[in-house]
């Protein structure tokens, strides 16, 4: 069952098609002083952030693995990731689950240390933690050249977003 009810996005910016979410996921967690790699859907369909609660949703056509190379971590995303964000913090993380051993474990909280000390925190329900380096779930961002030849060729596409204007 989905978290997302028709009242939560009537008090969203909703926004439809994978490119469109891709940027504005990442634009979020730079804004909130998170690394713009943590959640690396593909496919996407659909995401929304409601700014006066800081919940967040991304939909995507089918469940993936991500591995991040830099920490040899497999990490799972359900087809609908849910949870609470604000500065330097992911809180009722709900659809992503981090491969320990032979055993996938479910993540409900993420955050930065503060002050910062290079470090990211992962938190599981029963209170488990594991610290990685922030580096490792970083990604570099194209240049302002090729933003904008993306942005001109978007223009025609099937894009949209809904809401509240920001």
């Amino acid at each position: 069952m989905s978290l997302v009810t028709e009242e939560i996005k009537a008090q969203a910016e909703v926004y439809h098609g994978n490119e469109i979410c891709q940027e504005k996921s990442k634009q979020l967690l730079k804004e909130m002083n998170l690394p713009n790699g943590l959640l690396p859907l593909e496919d996407m369909e659909e995401c929304g952030y409601a700014r006066e609660t800081g919940f967040v949703w991304l939909k995507q056509k089918k469940n993936i693995e991500h591995k991040f190379k830099k920490i040899g971590k497999l990490v799972s995303y359900a087809t609908e990731v849910t949870a609470y964000i604000e500065p330097g913090r992911i809180k009722k993380l709900r659809g992503v689950k981090s491969k320990e051993f032979l055993f996938w474990v479910t993540l409900n909280e993420i955050f930065v240390d503060n002050p910062p000390t290079g470090r990211i925190t992962f938190m599981t329900p029963a209170g488990l933690s594991r610290s990685f380096p922030v580096s490792a779930f970083e990604v570099e961002e194209p240049q302002k050249e090729e933003r904008e030849a993306k942005e001109d060729v978007a223009v025609g596409s099937s894009e949209t977003r809904e809401g509240k204007e920001v």
